[in-house]
């Protein structure tokens, strides 16, 4: 096929440099095509890939001998709910009781209640002796059936915040005019952002946006020339959906070191001491599902693992429970367990499975996991923000 030819929605290999600094030809999704003085550019977006390595290329990365013409894909019907005749998942009933043991102790054969029970599960169950691969189940898997194809792509080519020059990820929505700039510059105060180092320098330190109907937790370091924003989370005043949290960012400089989940801990620890549960606001993106689904796990199996028996049986607890203790929302502890594959149904009855792999992840897990929020420490006061007049 020509160059020409090639339009949005073709796959083809495309060439690419690993992270071995090694040649590839990954099967990739054409998703733009421009051209720019006589030369044209393909935006492609690589299959199995995260889309933070979408690019703009040139055709001779293209193998137009393979390419993949897009065609109309007839719509399956889906039948509504579950298949099988299977009870209800847990969720249906969140006060059923959850026993727990741990992976050393004999395992007792189970009974015909309504109770769910945590039993240790031997590795080697499994015929390659491996634990099962985790599954994208649960409320929280990411829906990009509706993305359109100008989200999809990367439209900022650099950004300046403070003493920092980043490259996005992802697609950003700001004004039209301000994509085509080489570099966009940011307030490490504020976020406002502006065309020219001029026009941030004029910027400082006005208030640009209404802050009024969120409280805004931002976390810092220090040095000589003053506070540099590290990450931050906000909340709304008034939330109808529960939320705790309606965005929250750790800045690329400052990732992989365990700031992220720090802010999601403090998060639920206001919660708690407004005595409700709460969830970020959805959809997450890729990698704040990745941060949630890891705070969250750990915090239920911190729970399962810290029961104590009484009087001889198993330590038992509802989702509900769980729930209350850890201010995560009932539908997010549900989809973990889930997502953990630790649900499983035997003889009427719910069990949760906890393998010694899951029990030696979550130990090794936190041990890497230094920065903690000491509740004792926190000072907060709760406010009804319904009573005060609209702002």
């Amino acid at each position: 096929m020509a160059e020409g030819e090639v339009s949005e929605g073709c796959r083809l290999p495309v060439l690419r440099r690993n992270q071995d600094n090694e040649d590839e030809w990954p099967l990739a999704e054409i998703l733009s095509v421009k051209d720019i003085s006589g030369r044209k550019l393909f935006y492609v977006h690589y299959i199995d890939f995260n889309k933070r390595l979408d690019e703009w290329v040139t055709h001779d990365r293209l193998d137009l001998k393979r390419v993949q013409v897009p065609r109309k894909e007839a719509k399956t019907p889906t039948k509504n709910g579950l298949p099988g005749s299977r009870p209800g998942s847990p969720d249906r009933d969140p006060k059923r009781k959850v026993e727990v043991v741990s992976p050393a102790t004999p395992v007792p054969a189970p009974t015909e209640t309504s109770q769910a029970s945590v039993f240790p599960q031997d590795s080697q169950d499994s015929s390659d002796g491996a634990p099962s691969a985790p599954r994208m189940t649960g409320s929280l898997v990411s829906d990009r059936s509706h993305d359109d194809i100008v989200t999809r792509m990367k439209n900022i080519e650099c950004i300046e915040l403070g003493r920092h020059r980043l490259k996005p990820w992802y697609f950003s929505p700001y004004p039209q005019e301000l994509t085509g700039l080489p570099v966009l510059y940011l307030c490490e105060f504020c976020l406002k952002y502006g065309h020219s180092l001029r026009c941030l320098q004029r910027h400082l330190k006005t208030l640009y946006y209404d802050t009024d109907p969120f409280l805004f937790y931002v976390m810092t370091e220090y040095d000589c020339k003053g506070f540099h924003i590290v990450g931050y989370f906000l909340q709304e005043k008034e939330s109808t959906e529960d939320y705790n949290v309606a965005c929250i960012l750790t800045l690329p400089p400052y990732q992989r070191r365990g700031y992220g989940k720090l802010l999601i801990e403090f998060s639920y620890e206001l919660s708690k001491v407004e005595g409700k549960t709460g969830t970020p606001e959805k959809p997450l993106s890729d990698l704040g599902l990745l941060s949630y689904r890891s705070y969250w796990s750990q915090t239920i199996l911190e729970i399962l693992m810290g029961l104590k028996a009484e009087a001889g049986e198993r330590p038992q607890i509802t989702i509900n429970e769980i729930s209350e203790i850890t201010s995560i929302k009932k539908e997010d502890v549900i989809s973990t367990l889930q997502y953990l594959n630790l649900i499983n149904y035997y003889k009427g009855q719910y069990i949760l499975t906890l393998s010694e792999d899951i029990v030696e992840g979550h130990e090794r897990a936190m041990l890497k996991r230094l920065l903690r929020i000491d509740a004792k420490c926190l000072h907060f006061t709760p406010k009804d923000w319904s009573k005060r007049g609209k702002w």
